[in-house]
């Protein structure tokens, strides 16, 4: 994580937001270092380090918690708050109770339909976000916010989903006010692929990288794109919608959207798995196709690797336009593993140009599962121990004692 380019104070001036930002990077974790990085006097810097240690967002090493360390050096106090994550996908979710460093406390997966809409959905996953809170011993005052992902658009600063396709009565859903009435603290949004990407990014494959895709490929095929070590989402939130690219193999073909010819007609999870039923085979979804194909049944692997090769087909425009560094696979077909893979690669390098993919990595997410819940917990600590959201968290702490 870096925080080069982030916000200061008027004047130029590094906050104290800014100051806890490169501690808990990593970049700057000394005074003298701090001092360096800022460019922020001895003075200036105590004062700065001093509200972040009266708030206990921060710790010395040698006192508390760190005691046996080296002391002058400081860190991010991962207990001095919690944040919830919740991973929604189409028929499941995952939910997680994690500390401010990003550290799982409590945690639970659980069957759920996304398609019963929010006043079902959500009254359930706030039930068992408390359950989890009370199982690490936490209640709502000790939330600073959620972080949550959902299978479709997300127009990002309002928190609504944008014409979802999978989540019938959903559509401008206002999620963050639904849990304002409920929560005090803060909610945060985002697609499904993308704060998976994020996870991938955080802690995954694509750790240290700037220009990173992830691809998700399941029942539907989608895209989260990081470019410059930024979240990119596009004007709607519509970004990486990879499943809808038109590829050749597809002409013709009747997709869920309504148009014809799109690479998820042909290589989705449901497309192979009734390519495969209708050959005998018993498939009826996309884990059984990656179960068959861990069984070595030759007709799962031929569809799985020419999936792979369609999904390769629309990527390779990806990869001449945004030239990334690394292309993480994940899903539930991801399970193939090297068959999916073989299949994409051979495509990318045979359809994109030589400089584009001279330093390219493909690979498999590190993370599989739990790309998802890593990404919901890592989009509510970066938004929440951002310098400007901080800077504004300690100001309000300050006028309430005042008052």
């Amino acid at each position: 994580m870096s925080v080069a380019g982030m916000s200061q104070t008027s004047g130029g001036t590094a906050s104290a937001g800014l100051v806890l930002a490169l501690v808990r990077s990593g970049q700057a974790v000394t005074r003298s270092e701090l001092i360096q990085a800022t460019g922020l006097s001895r003075p200036t810097l105590a004062g700065r380090l001093d509200a972040l240690l009266r708030s206990g967002y921060l710790i010395e090493a040698g006192t508390g918690a760190t005691k046996g360390r080296p002391a002058g050096r400081f860190q991010l106090n991962e207990s001095a708050g919690v944040a919830l994550a919740a991973d929604l996908g189409a028929t499941n979710a995952r939910l997680a109770v994690v500390d401010l460093a990003g550290a799982s406390l409590a945690e639970r997966a659980v069957p759920l339909s996304i398609s019963d809409g929010p006043e079902i959905v959500l009254p359930r996953v706030l039930g068992i976000l408390h359950e989890l809170l009370a199982e690490c011993g936490k209640d709502d005052a000790a939330v600073l916010g959620t972080g949550m992902g959902v299978p479709g658009p997300v127009d990002f600063s309002r928190g609504r989903p944008v014409r979802p396709p999978i989540m019938p009565g959903w559509d401008d859903f206002d999620i963050r006010a639904w849990f304002a009435s409920r929560l005090s603290a803060p909610v945060f949004i985002d697609n499904d692929v993308t704060v998976m990407a994020r996870g991938e990014h955080w802690r995954g494959g694509a750790q240290d990288e700037q220009d990173v895709v992830f691809v998700k490929a399941g029942t539907g095929i989608g895209a989260g794109l990081i470019l410059g070590g930024t979240v990119y989402r596009g004007d709607r939130g519509a970004a990486g919608d990879l499943g809808h690219v038109r590829i050749q193999a597809a002409a013709g073909v009747l997709c869920r959207c309504g148009n014809y010819g799109c690479l998820e007609a042909v290589a989705g999870g449901p497309a192979l798995a009734a390519r495969l039923s209708a050959s005998g085979l018993p498939a009826a979804s996309t884990r059984d196709v990656a179960r068959l194909v861990a069984q070595g049944v030759p007709e799962a692997i031929q569809a799985t690797r020419e999936a792979g090769r369609h999904i390769g087909e629309a990527l390779a425009t990806v990869v001449n336009l945004v030239n990334p560094q690394v292309i993480v696979i994940g899903g539930d077909l991801a399970a193939t593993h090297d068959h999916l893979l073989a299949g994409i690669r051979e495509e990318i390098y045979r359809r994109s140009t030589a400089l584009a993919t001279e330093r390219l990595r493909i690979t498999e997410s590190r993370l599989g599962a739990r790309a998802g819940i890593e990404g919901c917990a890592v989009l509510a600590l970066d938004e929440l121990l951002s310098p400007r959201a901080l800077d504004k968290a300690l100001t309000a702490r300050d006028q309430q004692q005042i008052a």
